[in-house]
């Protein structure tokens, strides 16, 4: 069995300093983070990248995957959080020390929403270059969160020297031309359940091309259940049903998919 690592999940959002929505879908399953492992490691999860929201909640992430053996953290701050952020250089400063962490891999999640704006594009867009700036003065990957907001995050990322900012783009949904787009940057596709639901022929082709050299598996538990377990609370154990499906709409040995992404997985955050 290929040991798989989920590569965006938040397992660590159980208490009071995380997202209430997502402490939310939590109590909901009924089980504690350590039984959420062990069941993913009873079908060959073995790993966890445990993605941090904002500065609360990112602080929980370093402490989860200090006290849990395979688990690592990702801090960022989230684009729906920048304006609590954007002037507040106390916690910004804050916010850049837990680099400092063991078992921190990677600054994210963060990028532009424009589907919600909880933030004014403004104020995403600072707290993106603040992080952006933070990841290539200390070499670390990001995690990306993108919607509906290419169009602005591309002149942002465009804006560093080449080669200078390297990550992810979690929960890919958009076309075959801002794949290639990304692609040719040299980023990673996250993918996760939506893949498994999508029903729009152009997406599914997209999925469907993304190269595996340049694929990861995420689950983004709590959310984003994938088929047929949908009405469910998504847990990282469902990472092996996205490898399935992902397998057999490409067309490829599922061995040969996972093995891949999980070679890509520990390439891109040196783990």
């Amino acid at each position: 069995m290929i040991k798989l690592i989920d590569s965006h999940c938040h397992i660590h959002s159980f208490g009071p300093n995380s997202e209430d929505q997502t402490v939310s879908k939590w109590a909901k399953l009924g089980l504690g983070p350590d039984e959420i492992i062990r069941r993913a490691k009873a079908v060959g999860i073995e790993e966890f990248i445990c993605v941090g929201t904002d500065l609360e909640d990112s602080v929980a992430a370093v402490s989860f995957a200090q006290a849990n053996q395979g688990c690592y953290a990702a801090i960022g701050i989230h684009p729906h959080e920048a304006k609590r952020y954007v002037n507040n250089p106390k916690a910004q400063a804050d916010f850049g020390e837990l680099l400092k962490q063991p078992k921190v891999v990677a600054i994210g999640e963060c990028g532009l929403d424009y589907y919600y704006q909880h933030s004014d594009p403004l104020e995403q867009a600072a707290i993106l270059r603040f992080q952006l700036d933070l990841a290539s003065r200390n070499n670390v990957p990001l995690i990306f969160h993108v919607r509906e907001a290419y169009s602005d995050f591309w002149p942002i990322f465009n804006s560093y020297p080449k080669g200078t900012l390297r990550g992810v783009l979690h929960s890919f949904t958009d076309t075959e031309e801002t794949l290639s787009t990304a692609i040719n940057k040299g980023l990673y596709i996250g993918v996760n359940g939506i893949a498994t639901f999508a029903k729009d022929p152009a997406q599914k082709e997209m999925f469907k091309a993304i190269p595996l050299d340049r694929l990861l598996l995420e689950t983004d538990a709590p959310y984003l259940t994938p088929a047929p377990y949908r009405g469910n609370i998504n847990e990282p154990k469902y990472i092996v049903r996205i490898a399935e499906f992902l397998a057999q709409l490409k067309q490829v040995k599922i061995d040969h998919l996972e093995q891949s992404a999980t070679d890509n997985t520990k390439r891109l955050f040196g783990i």
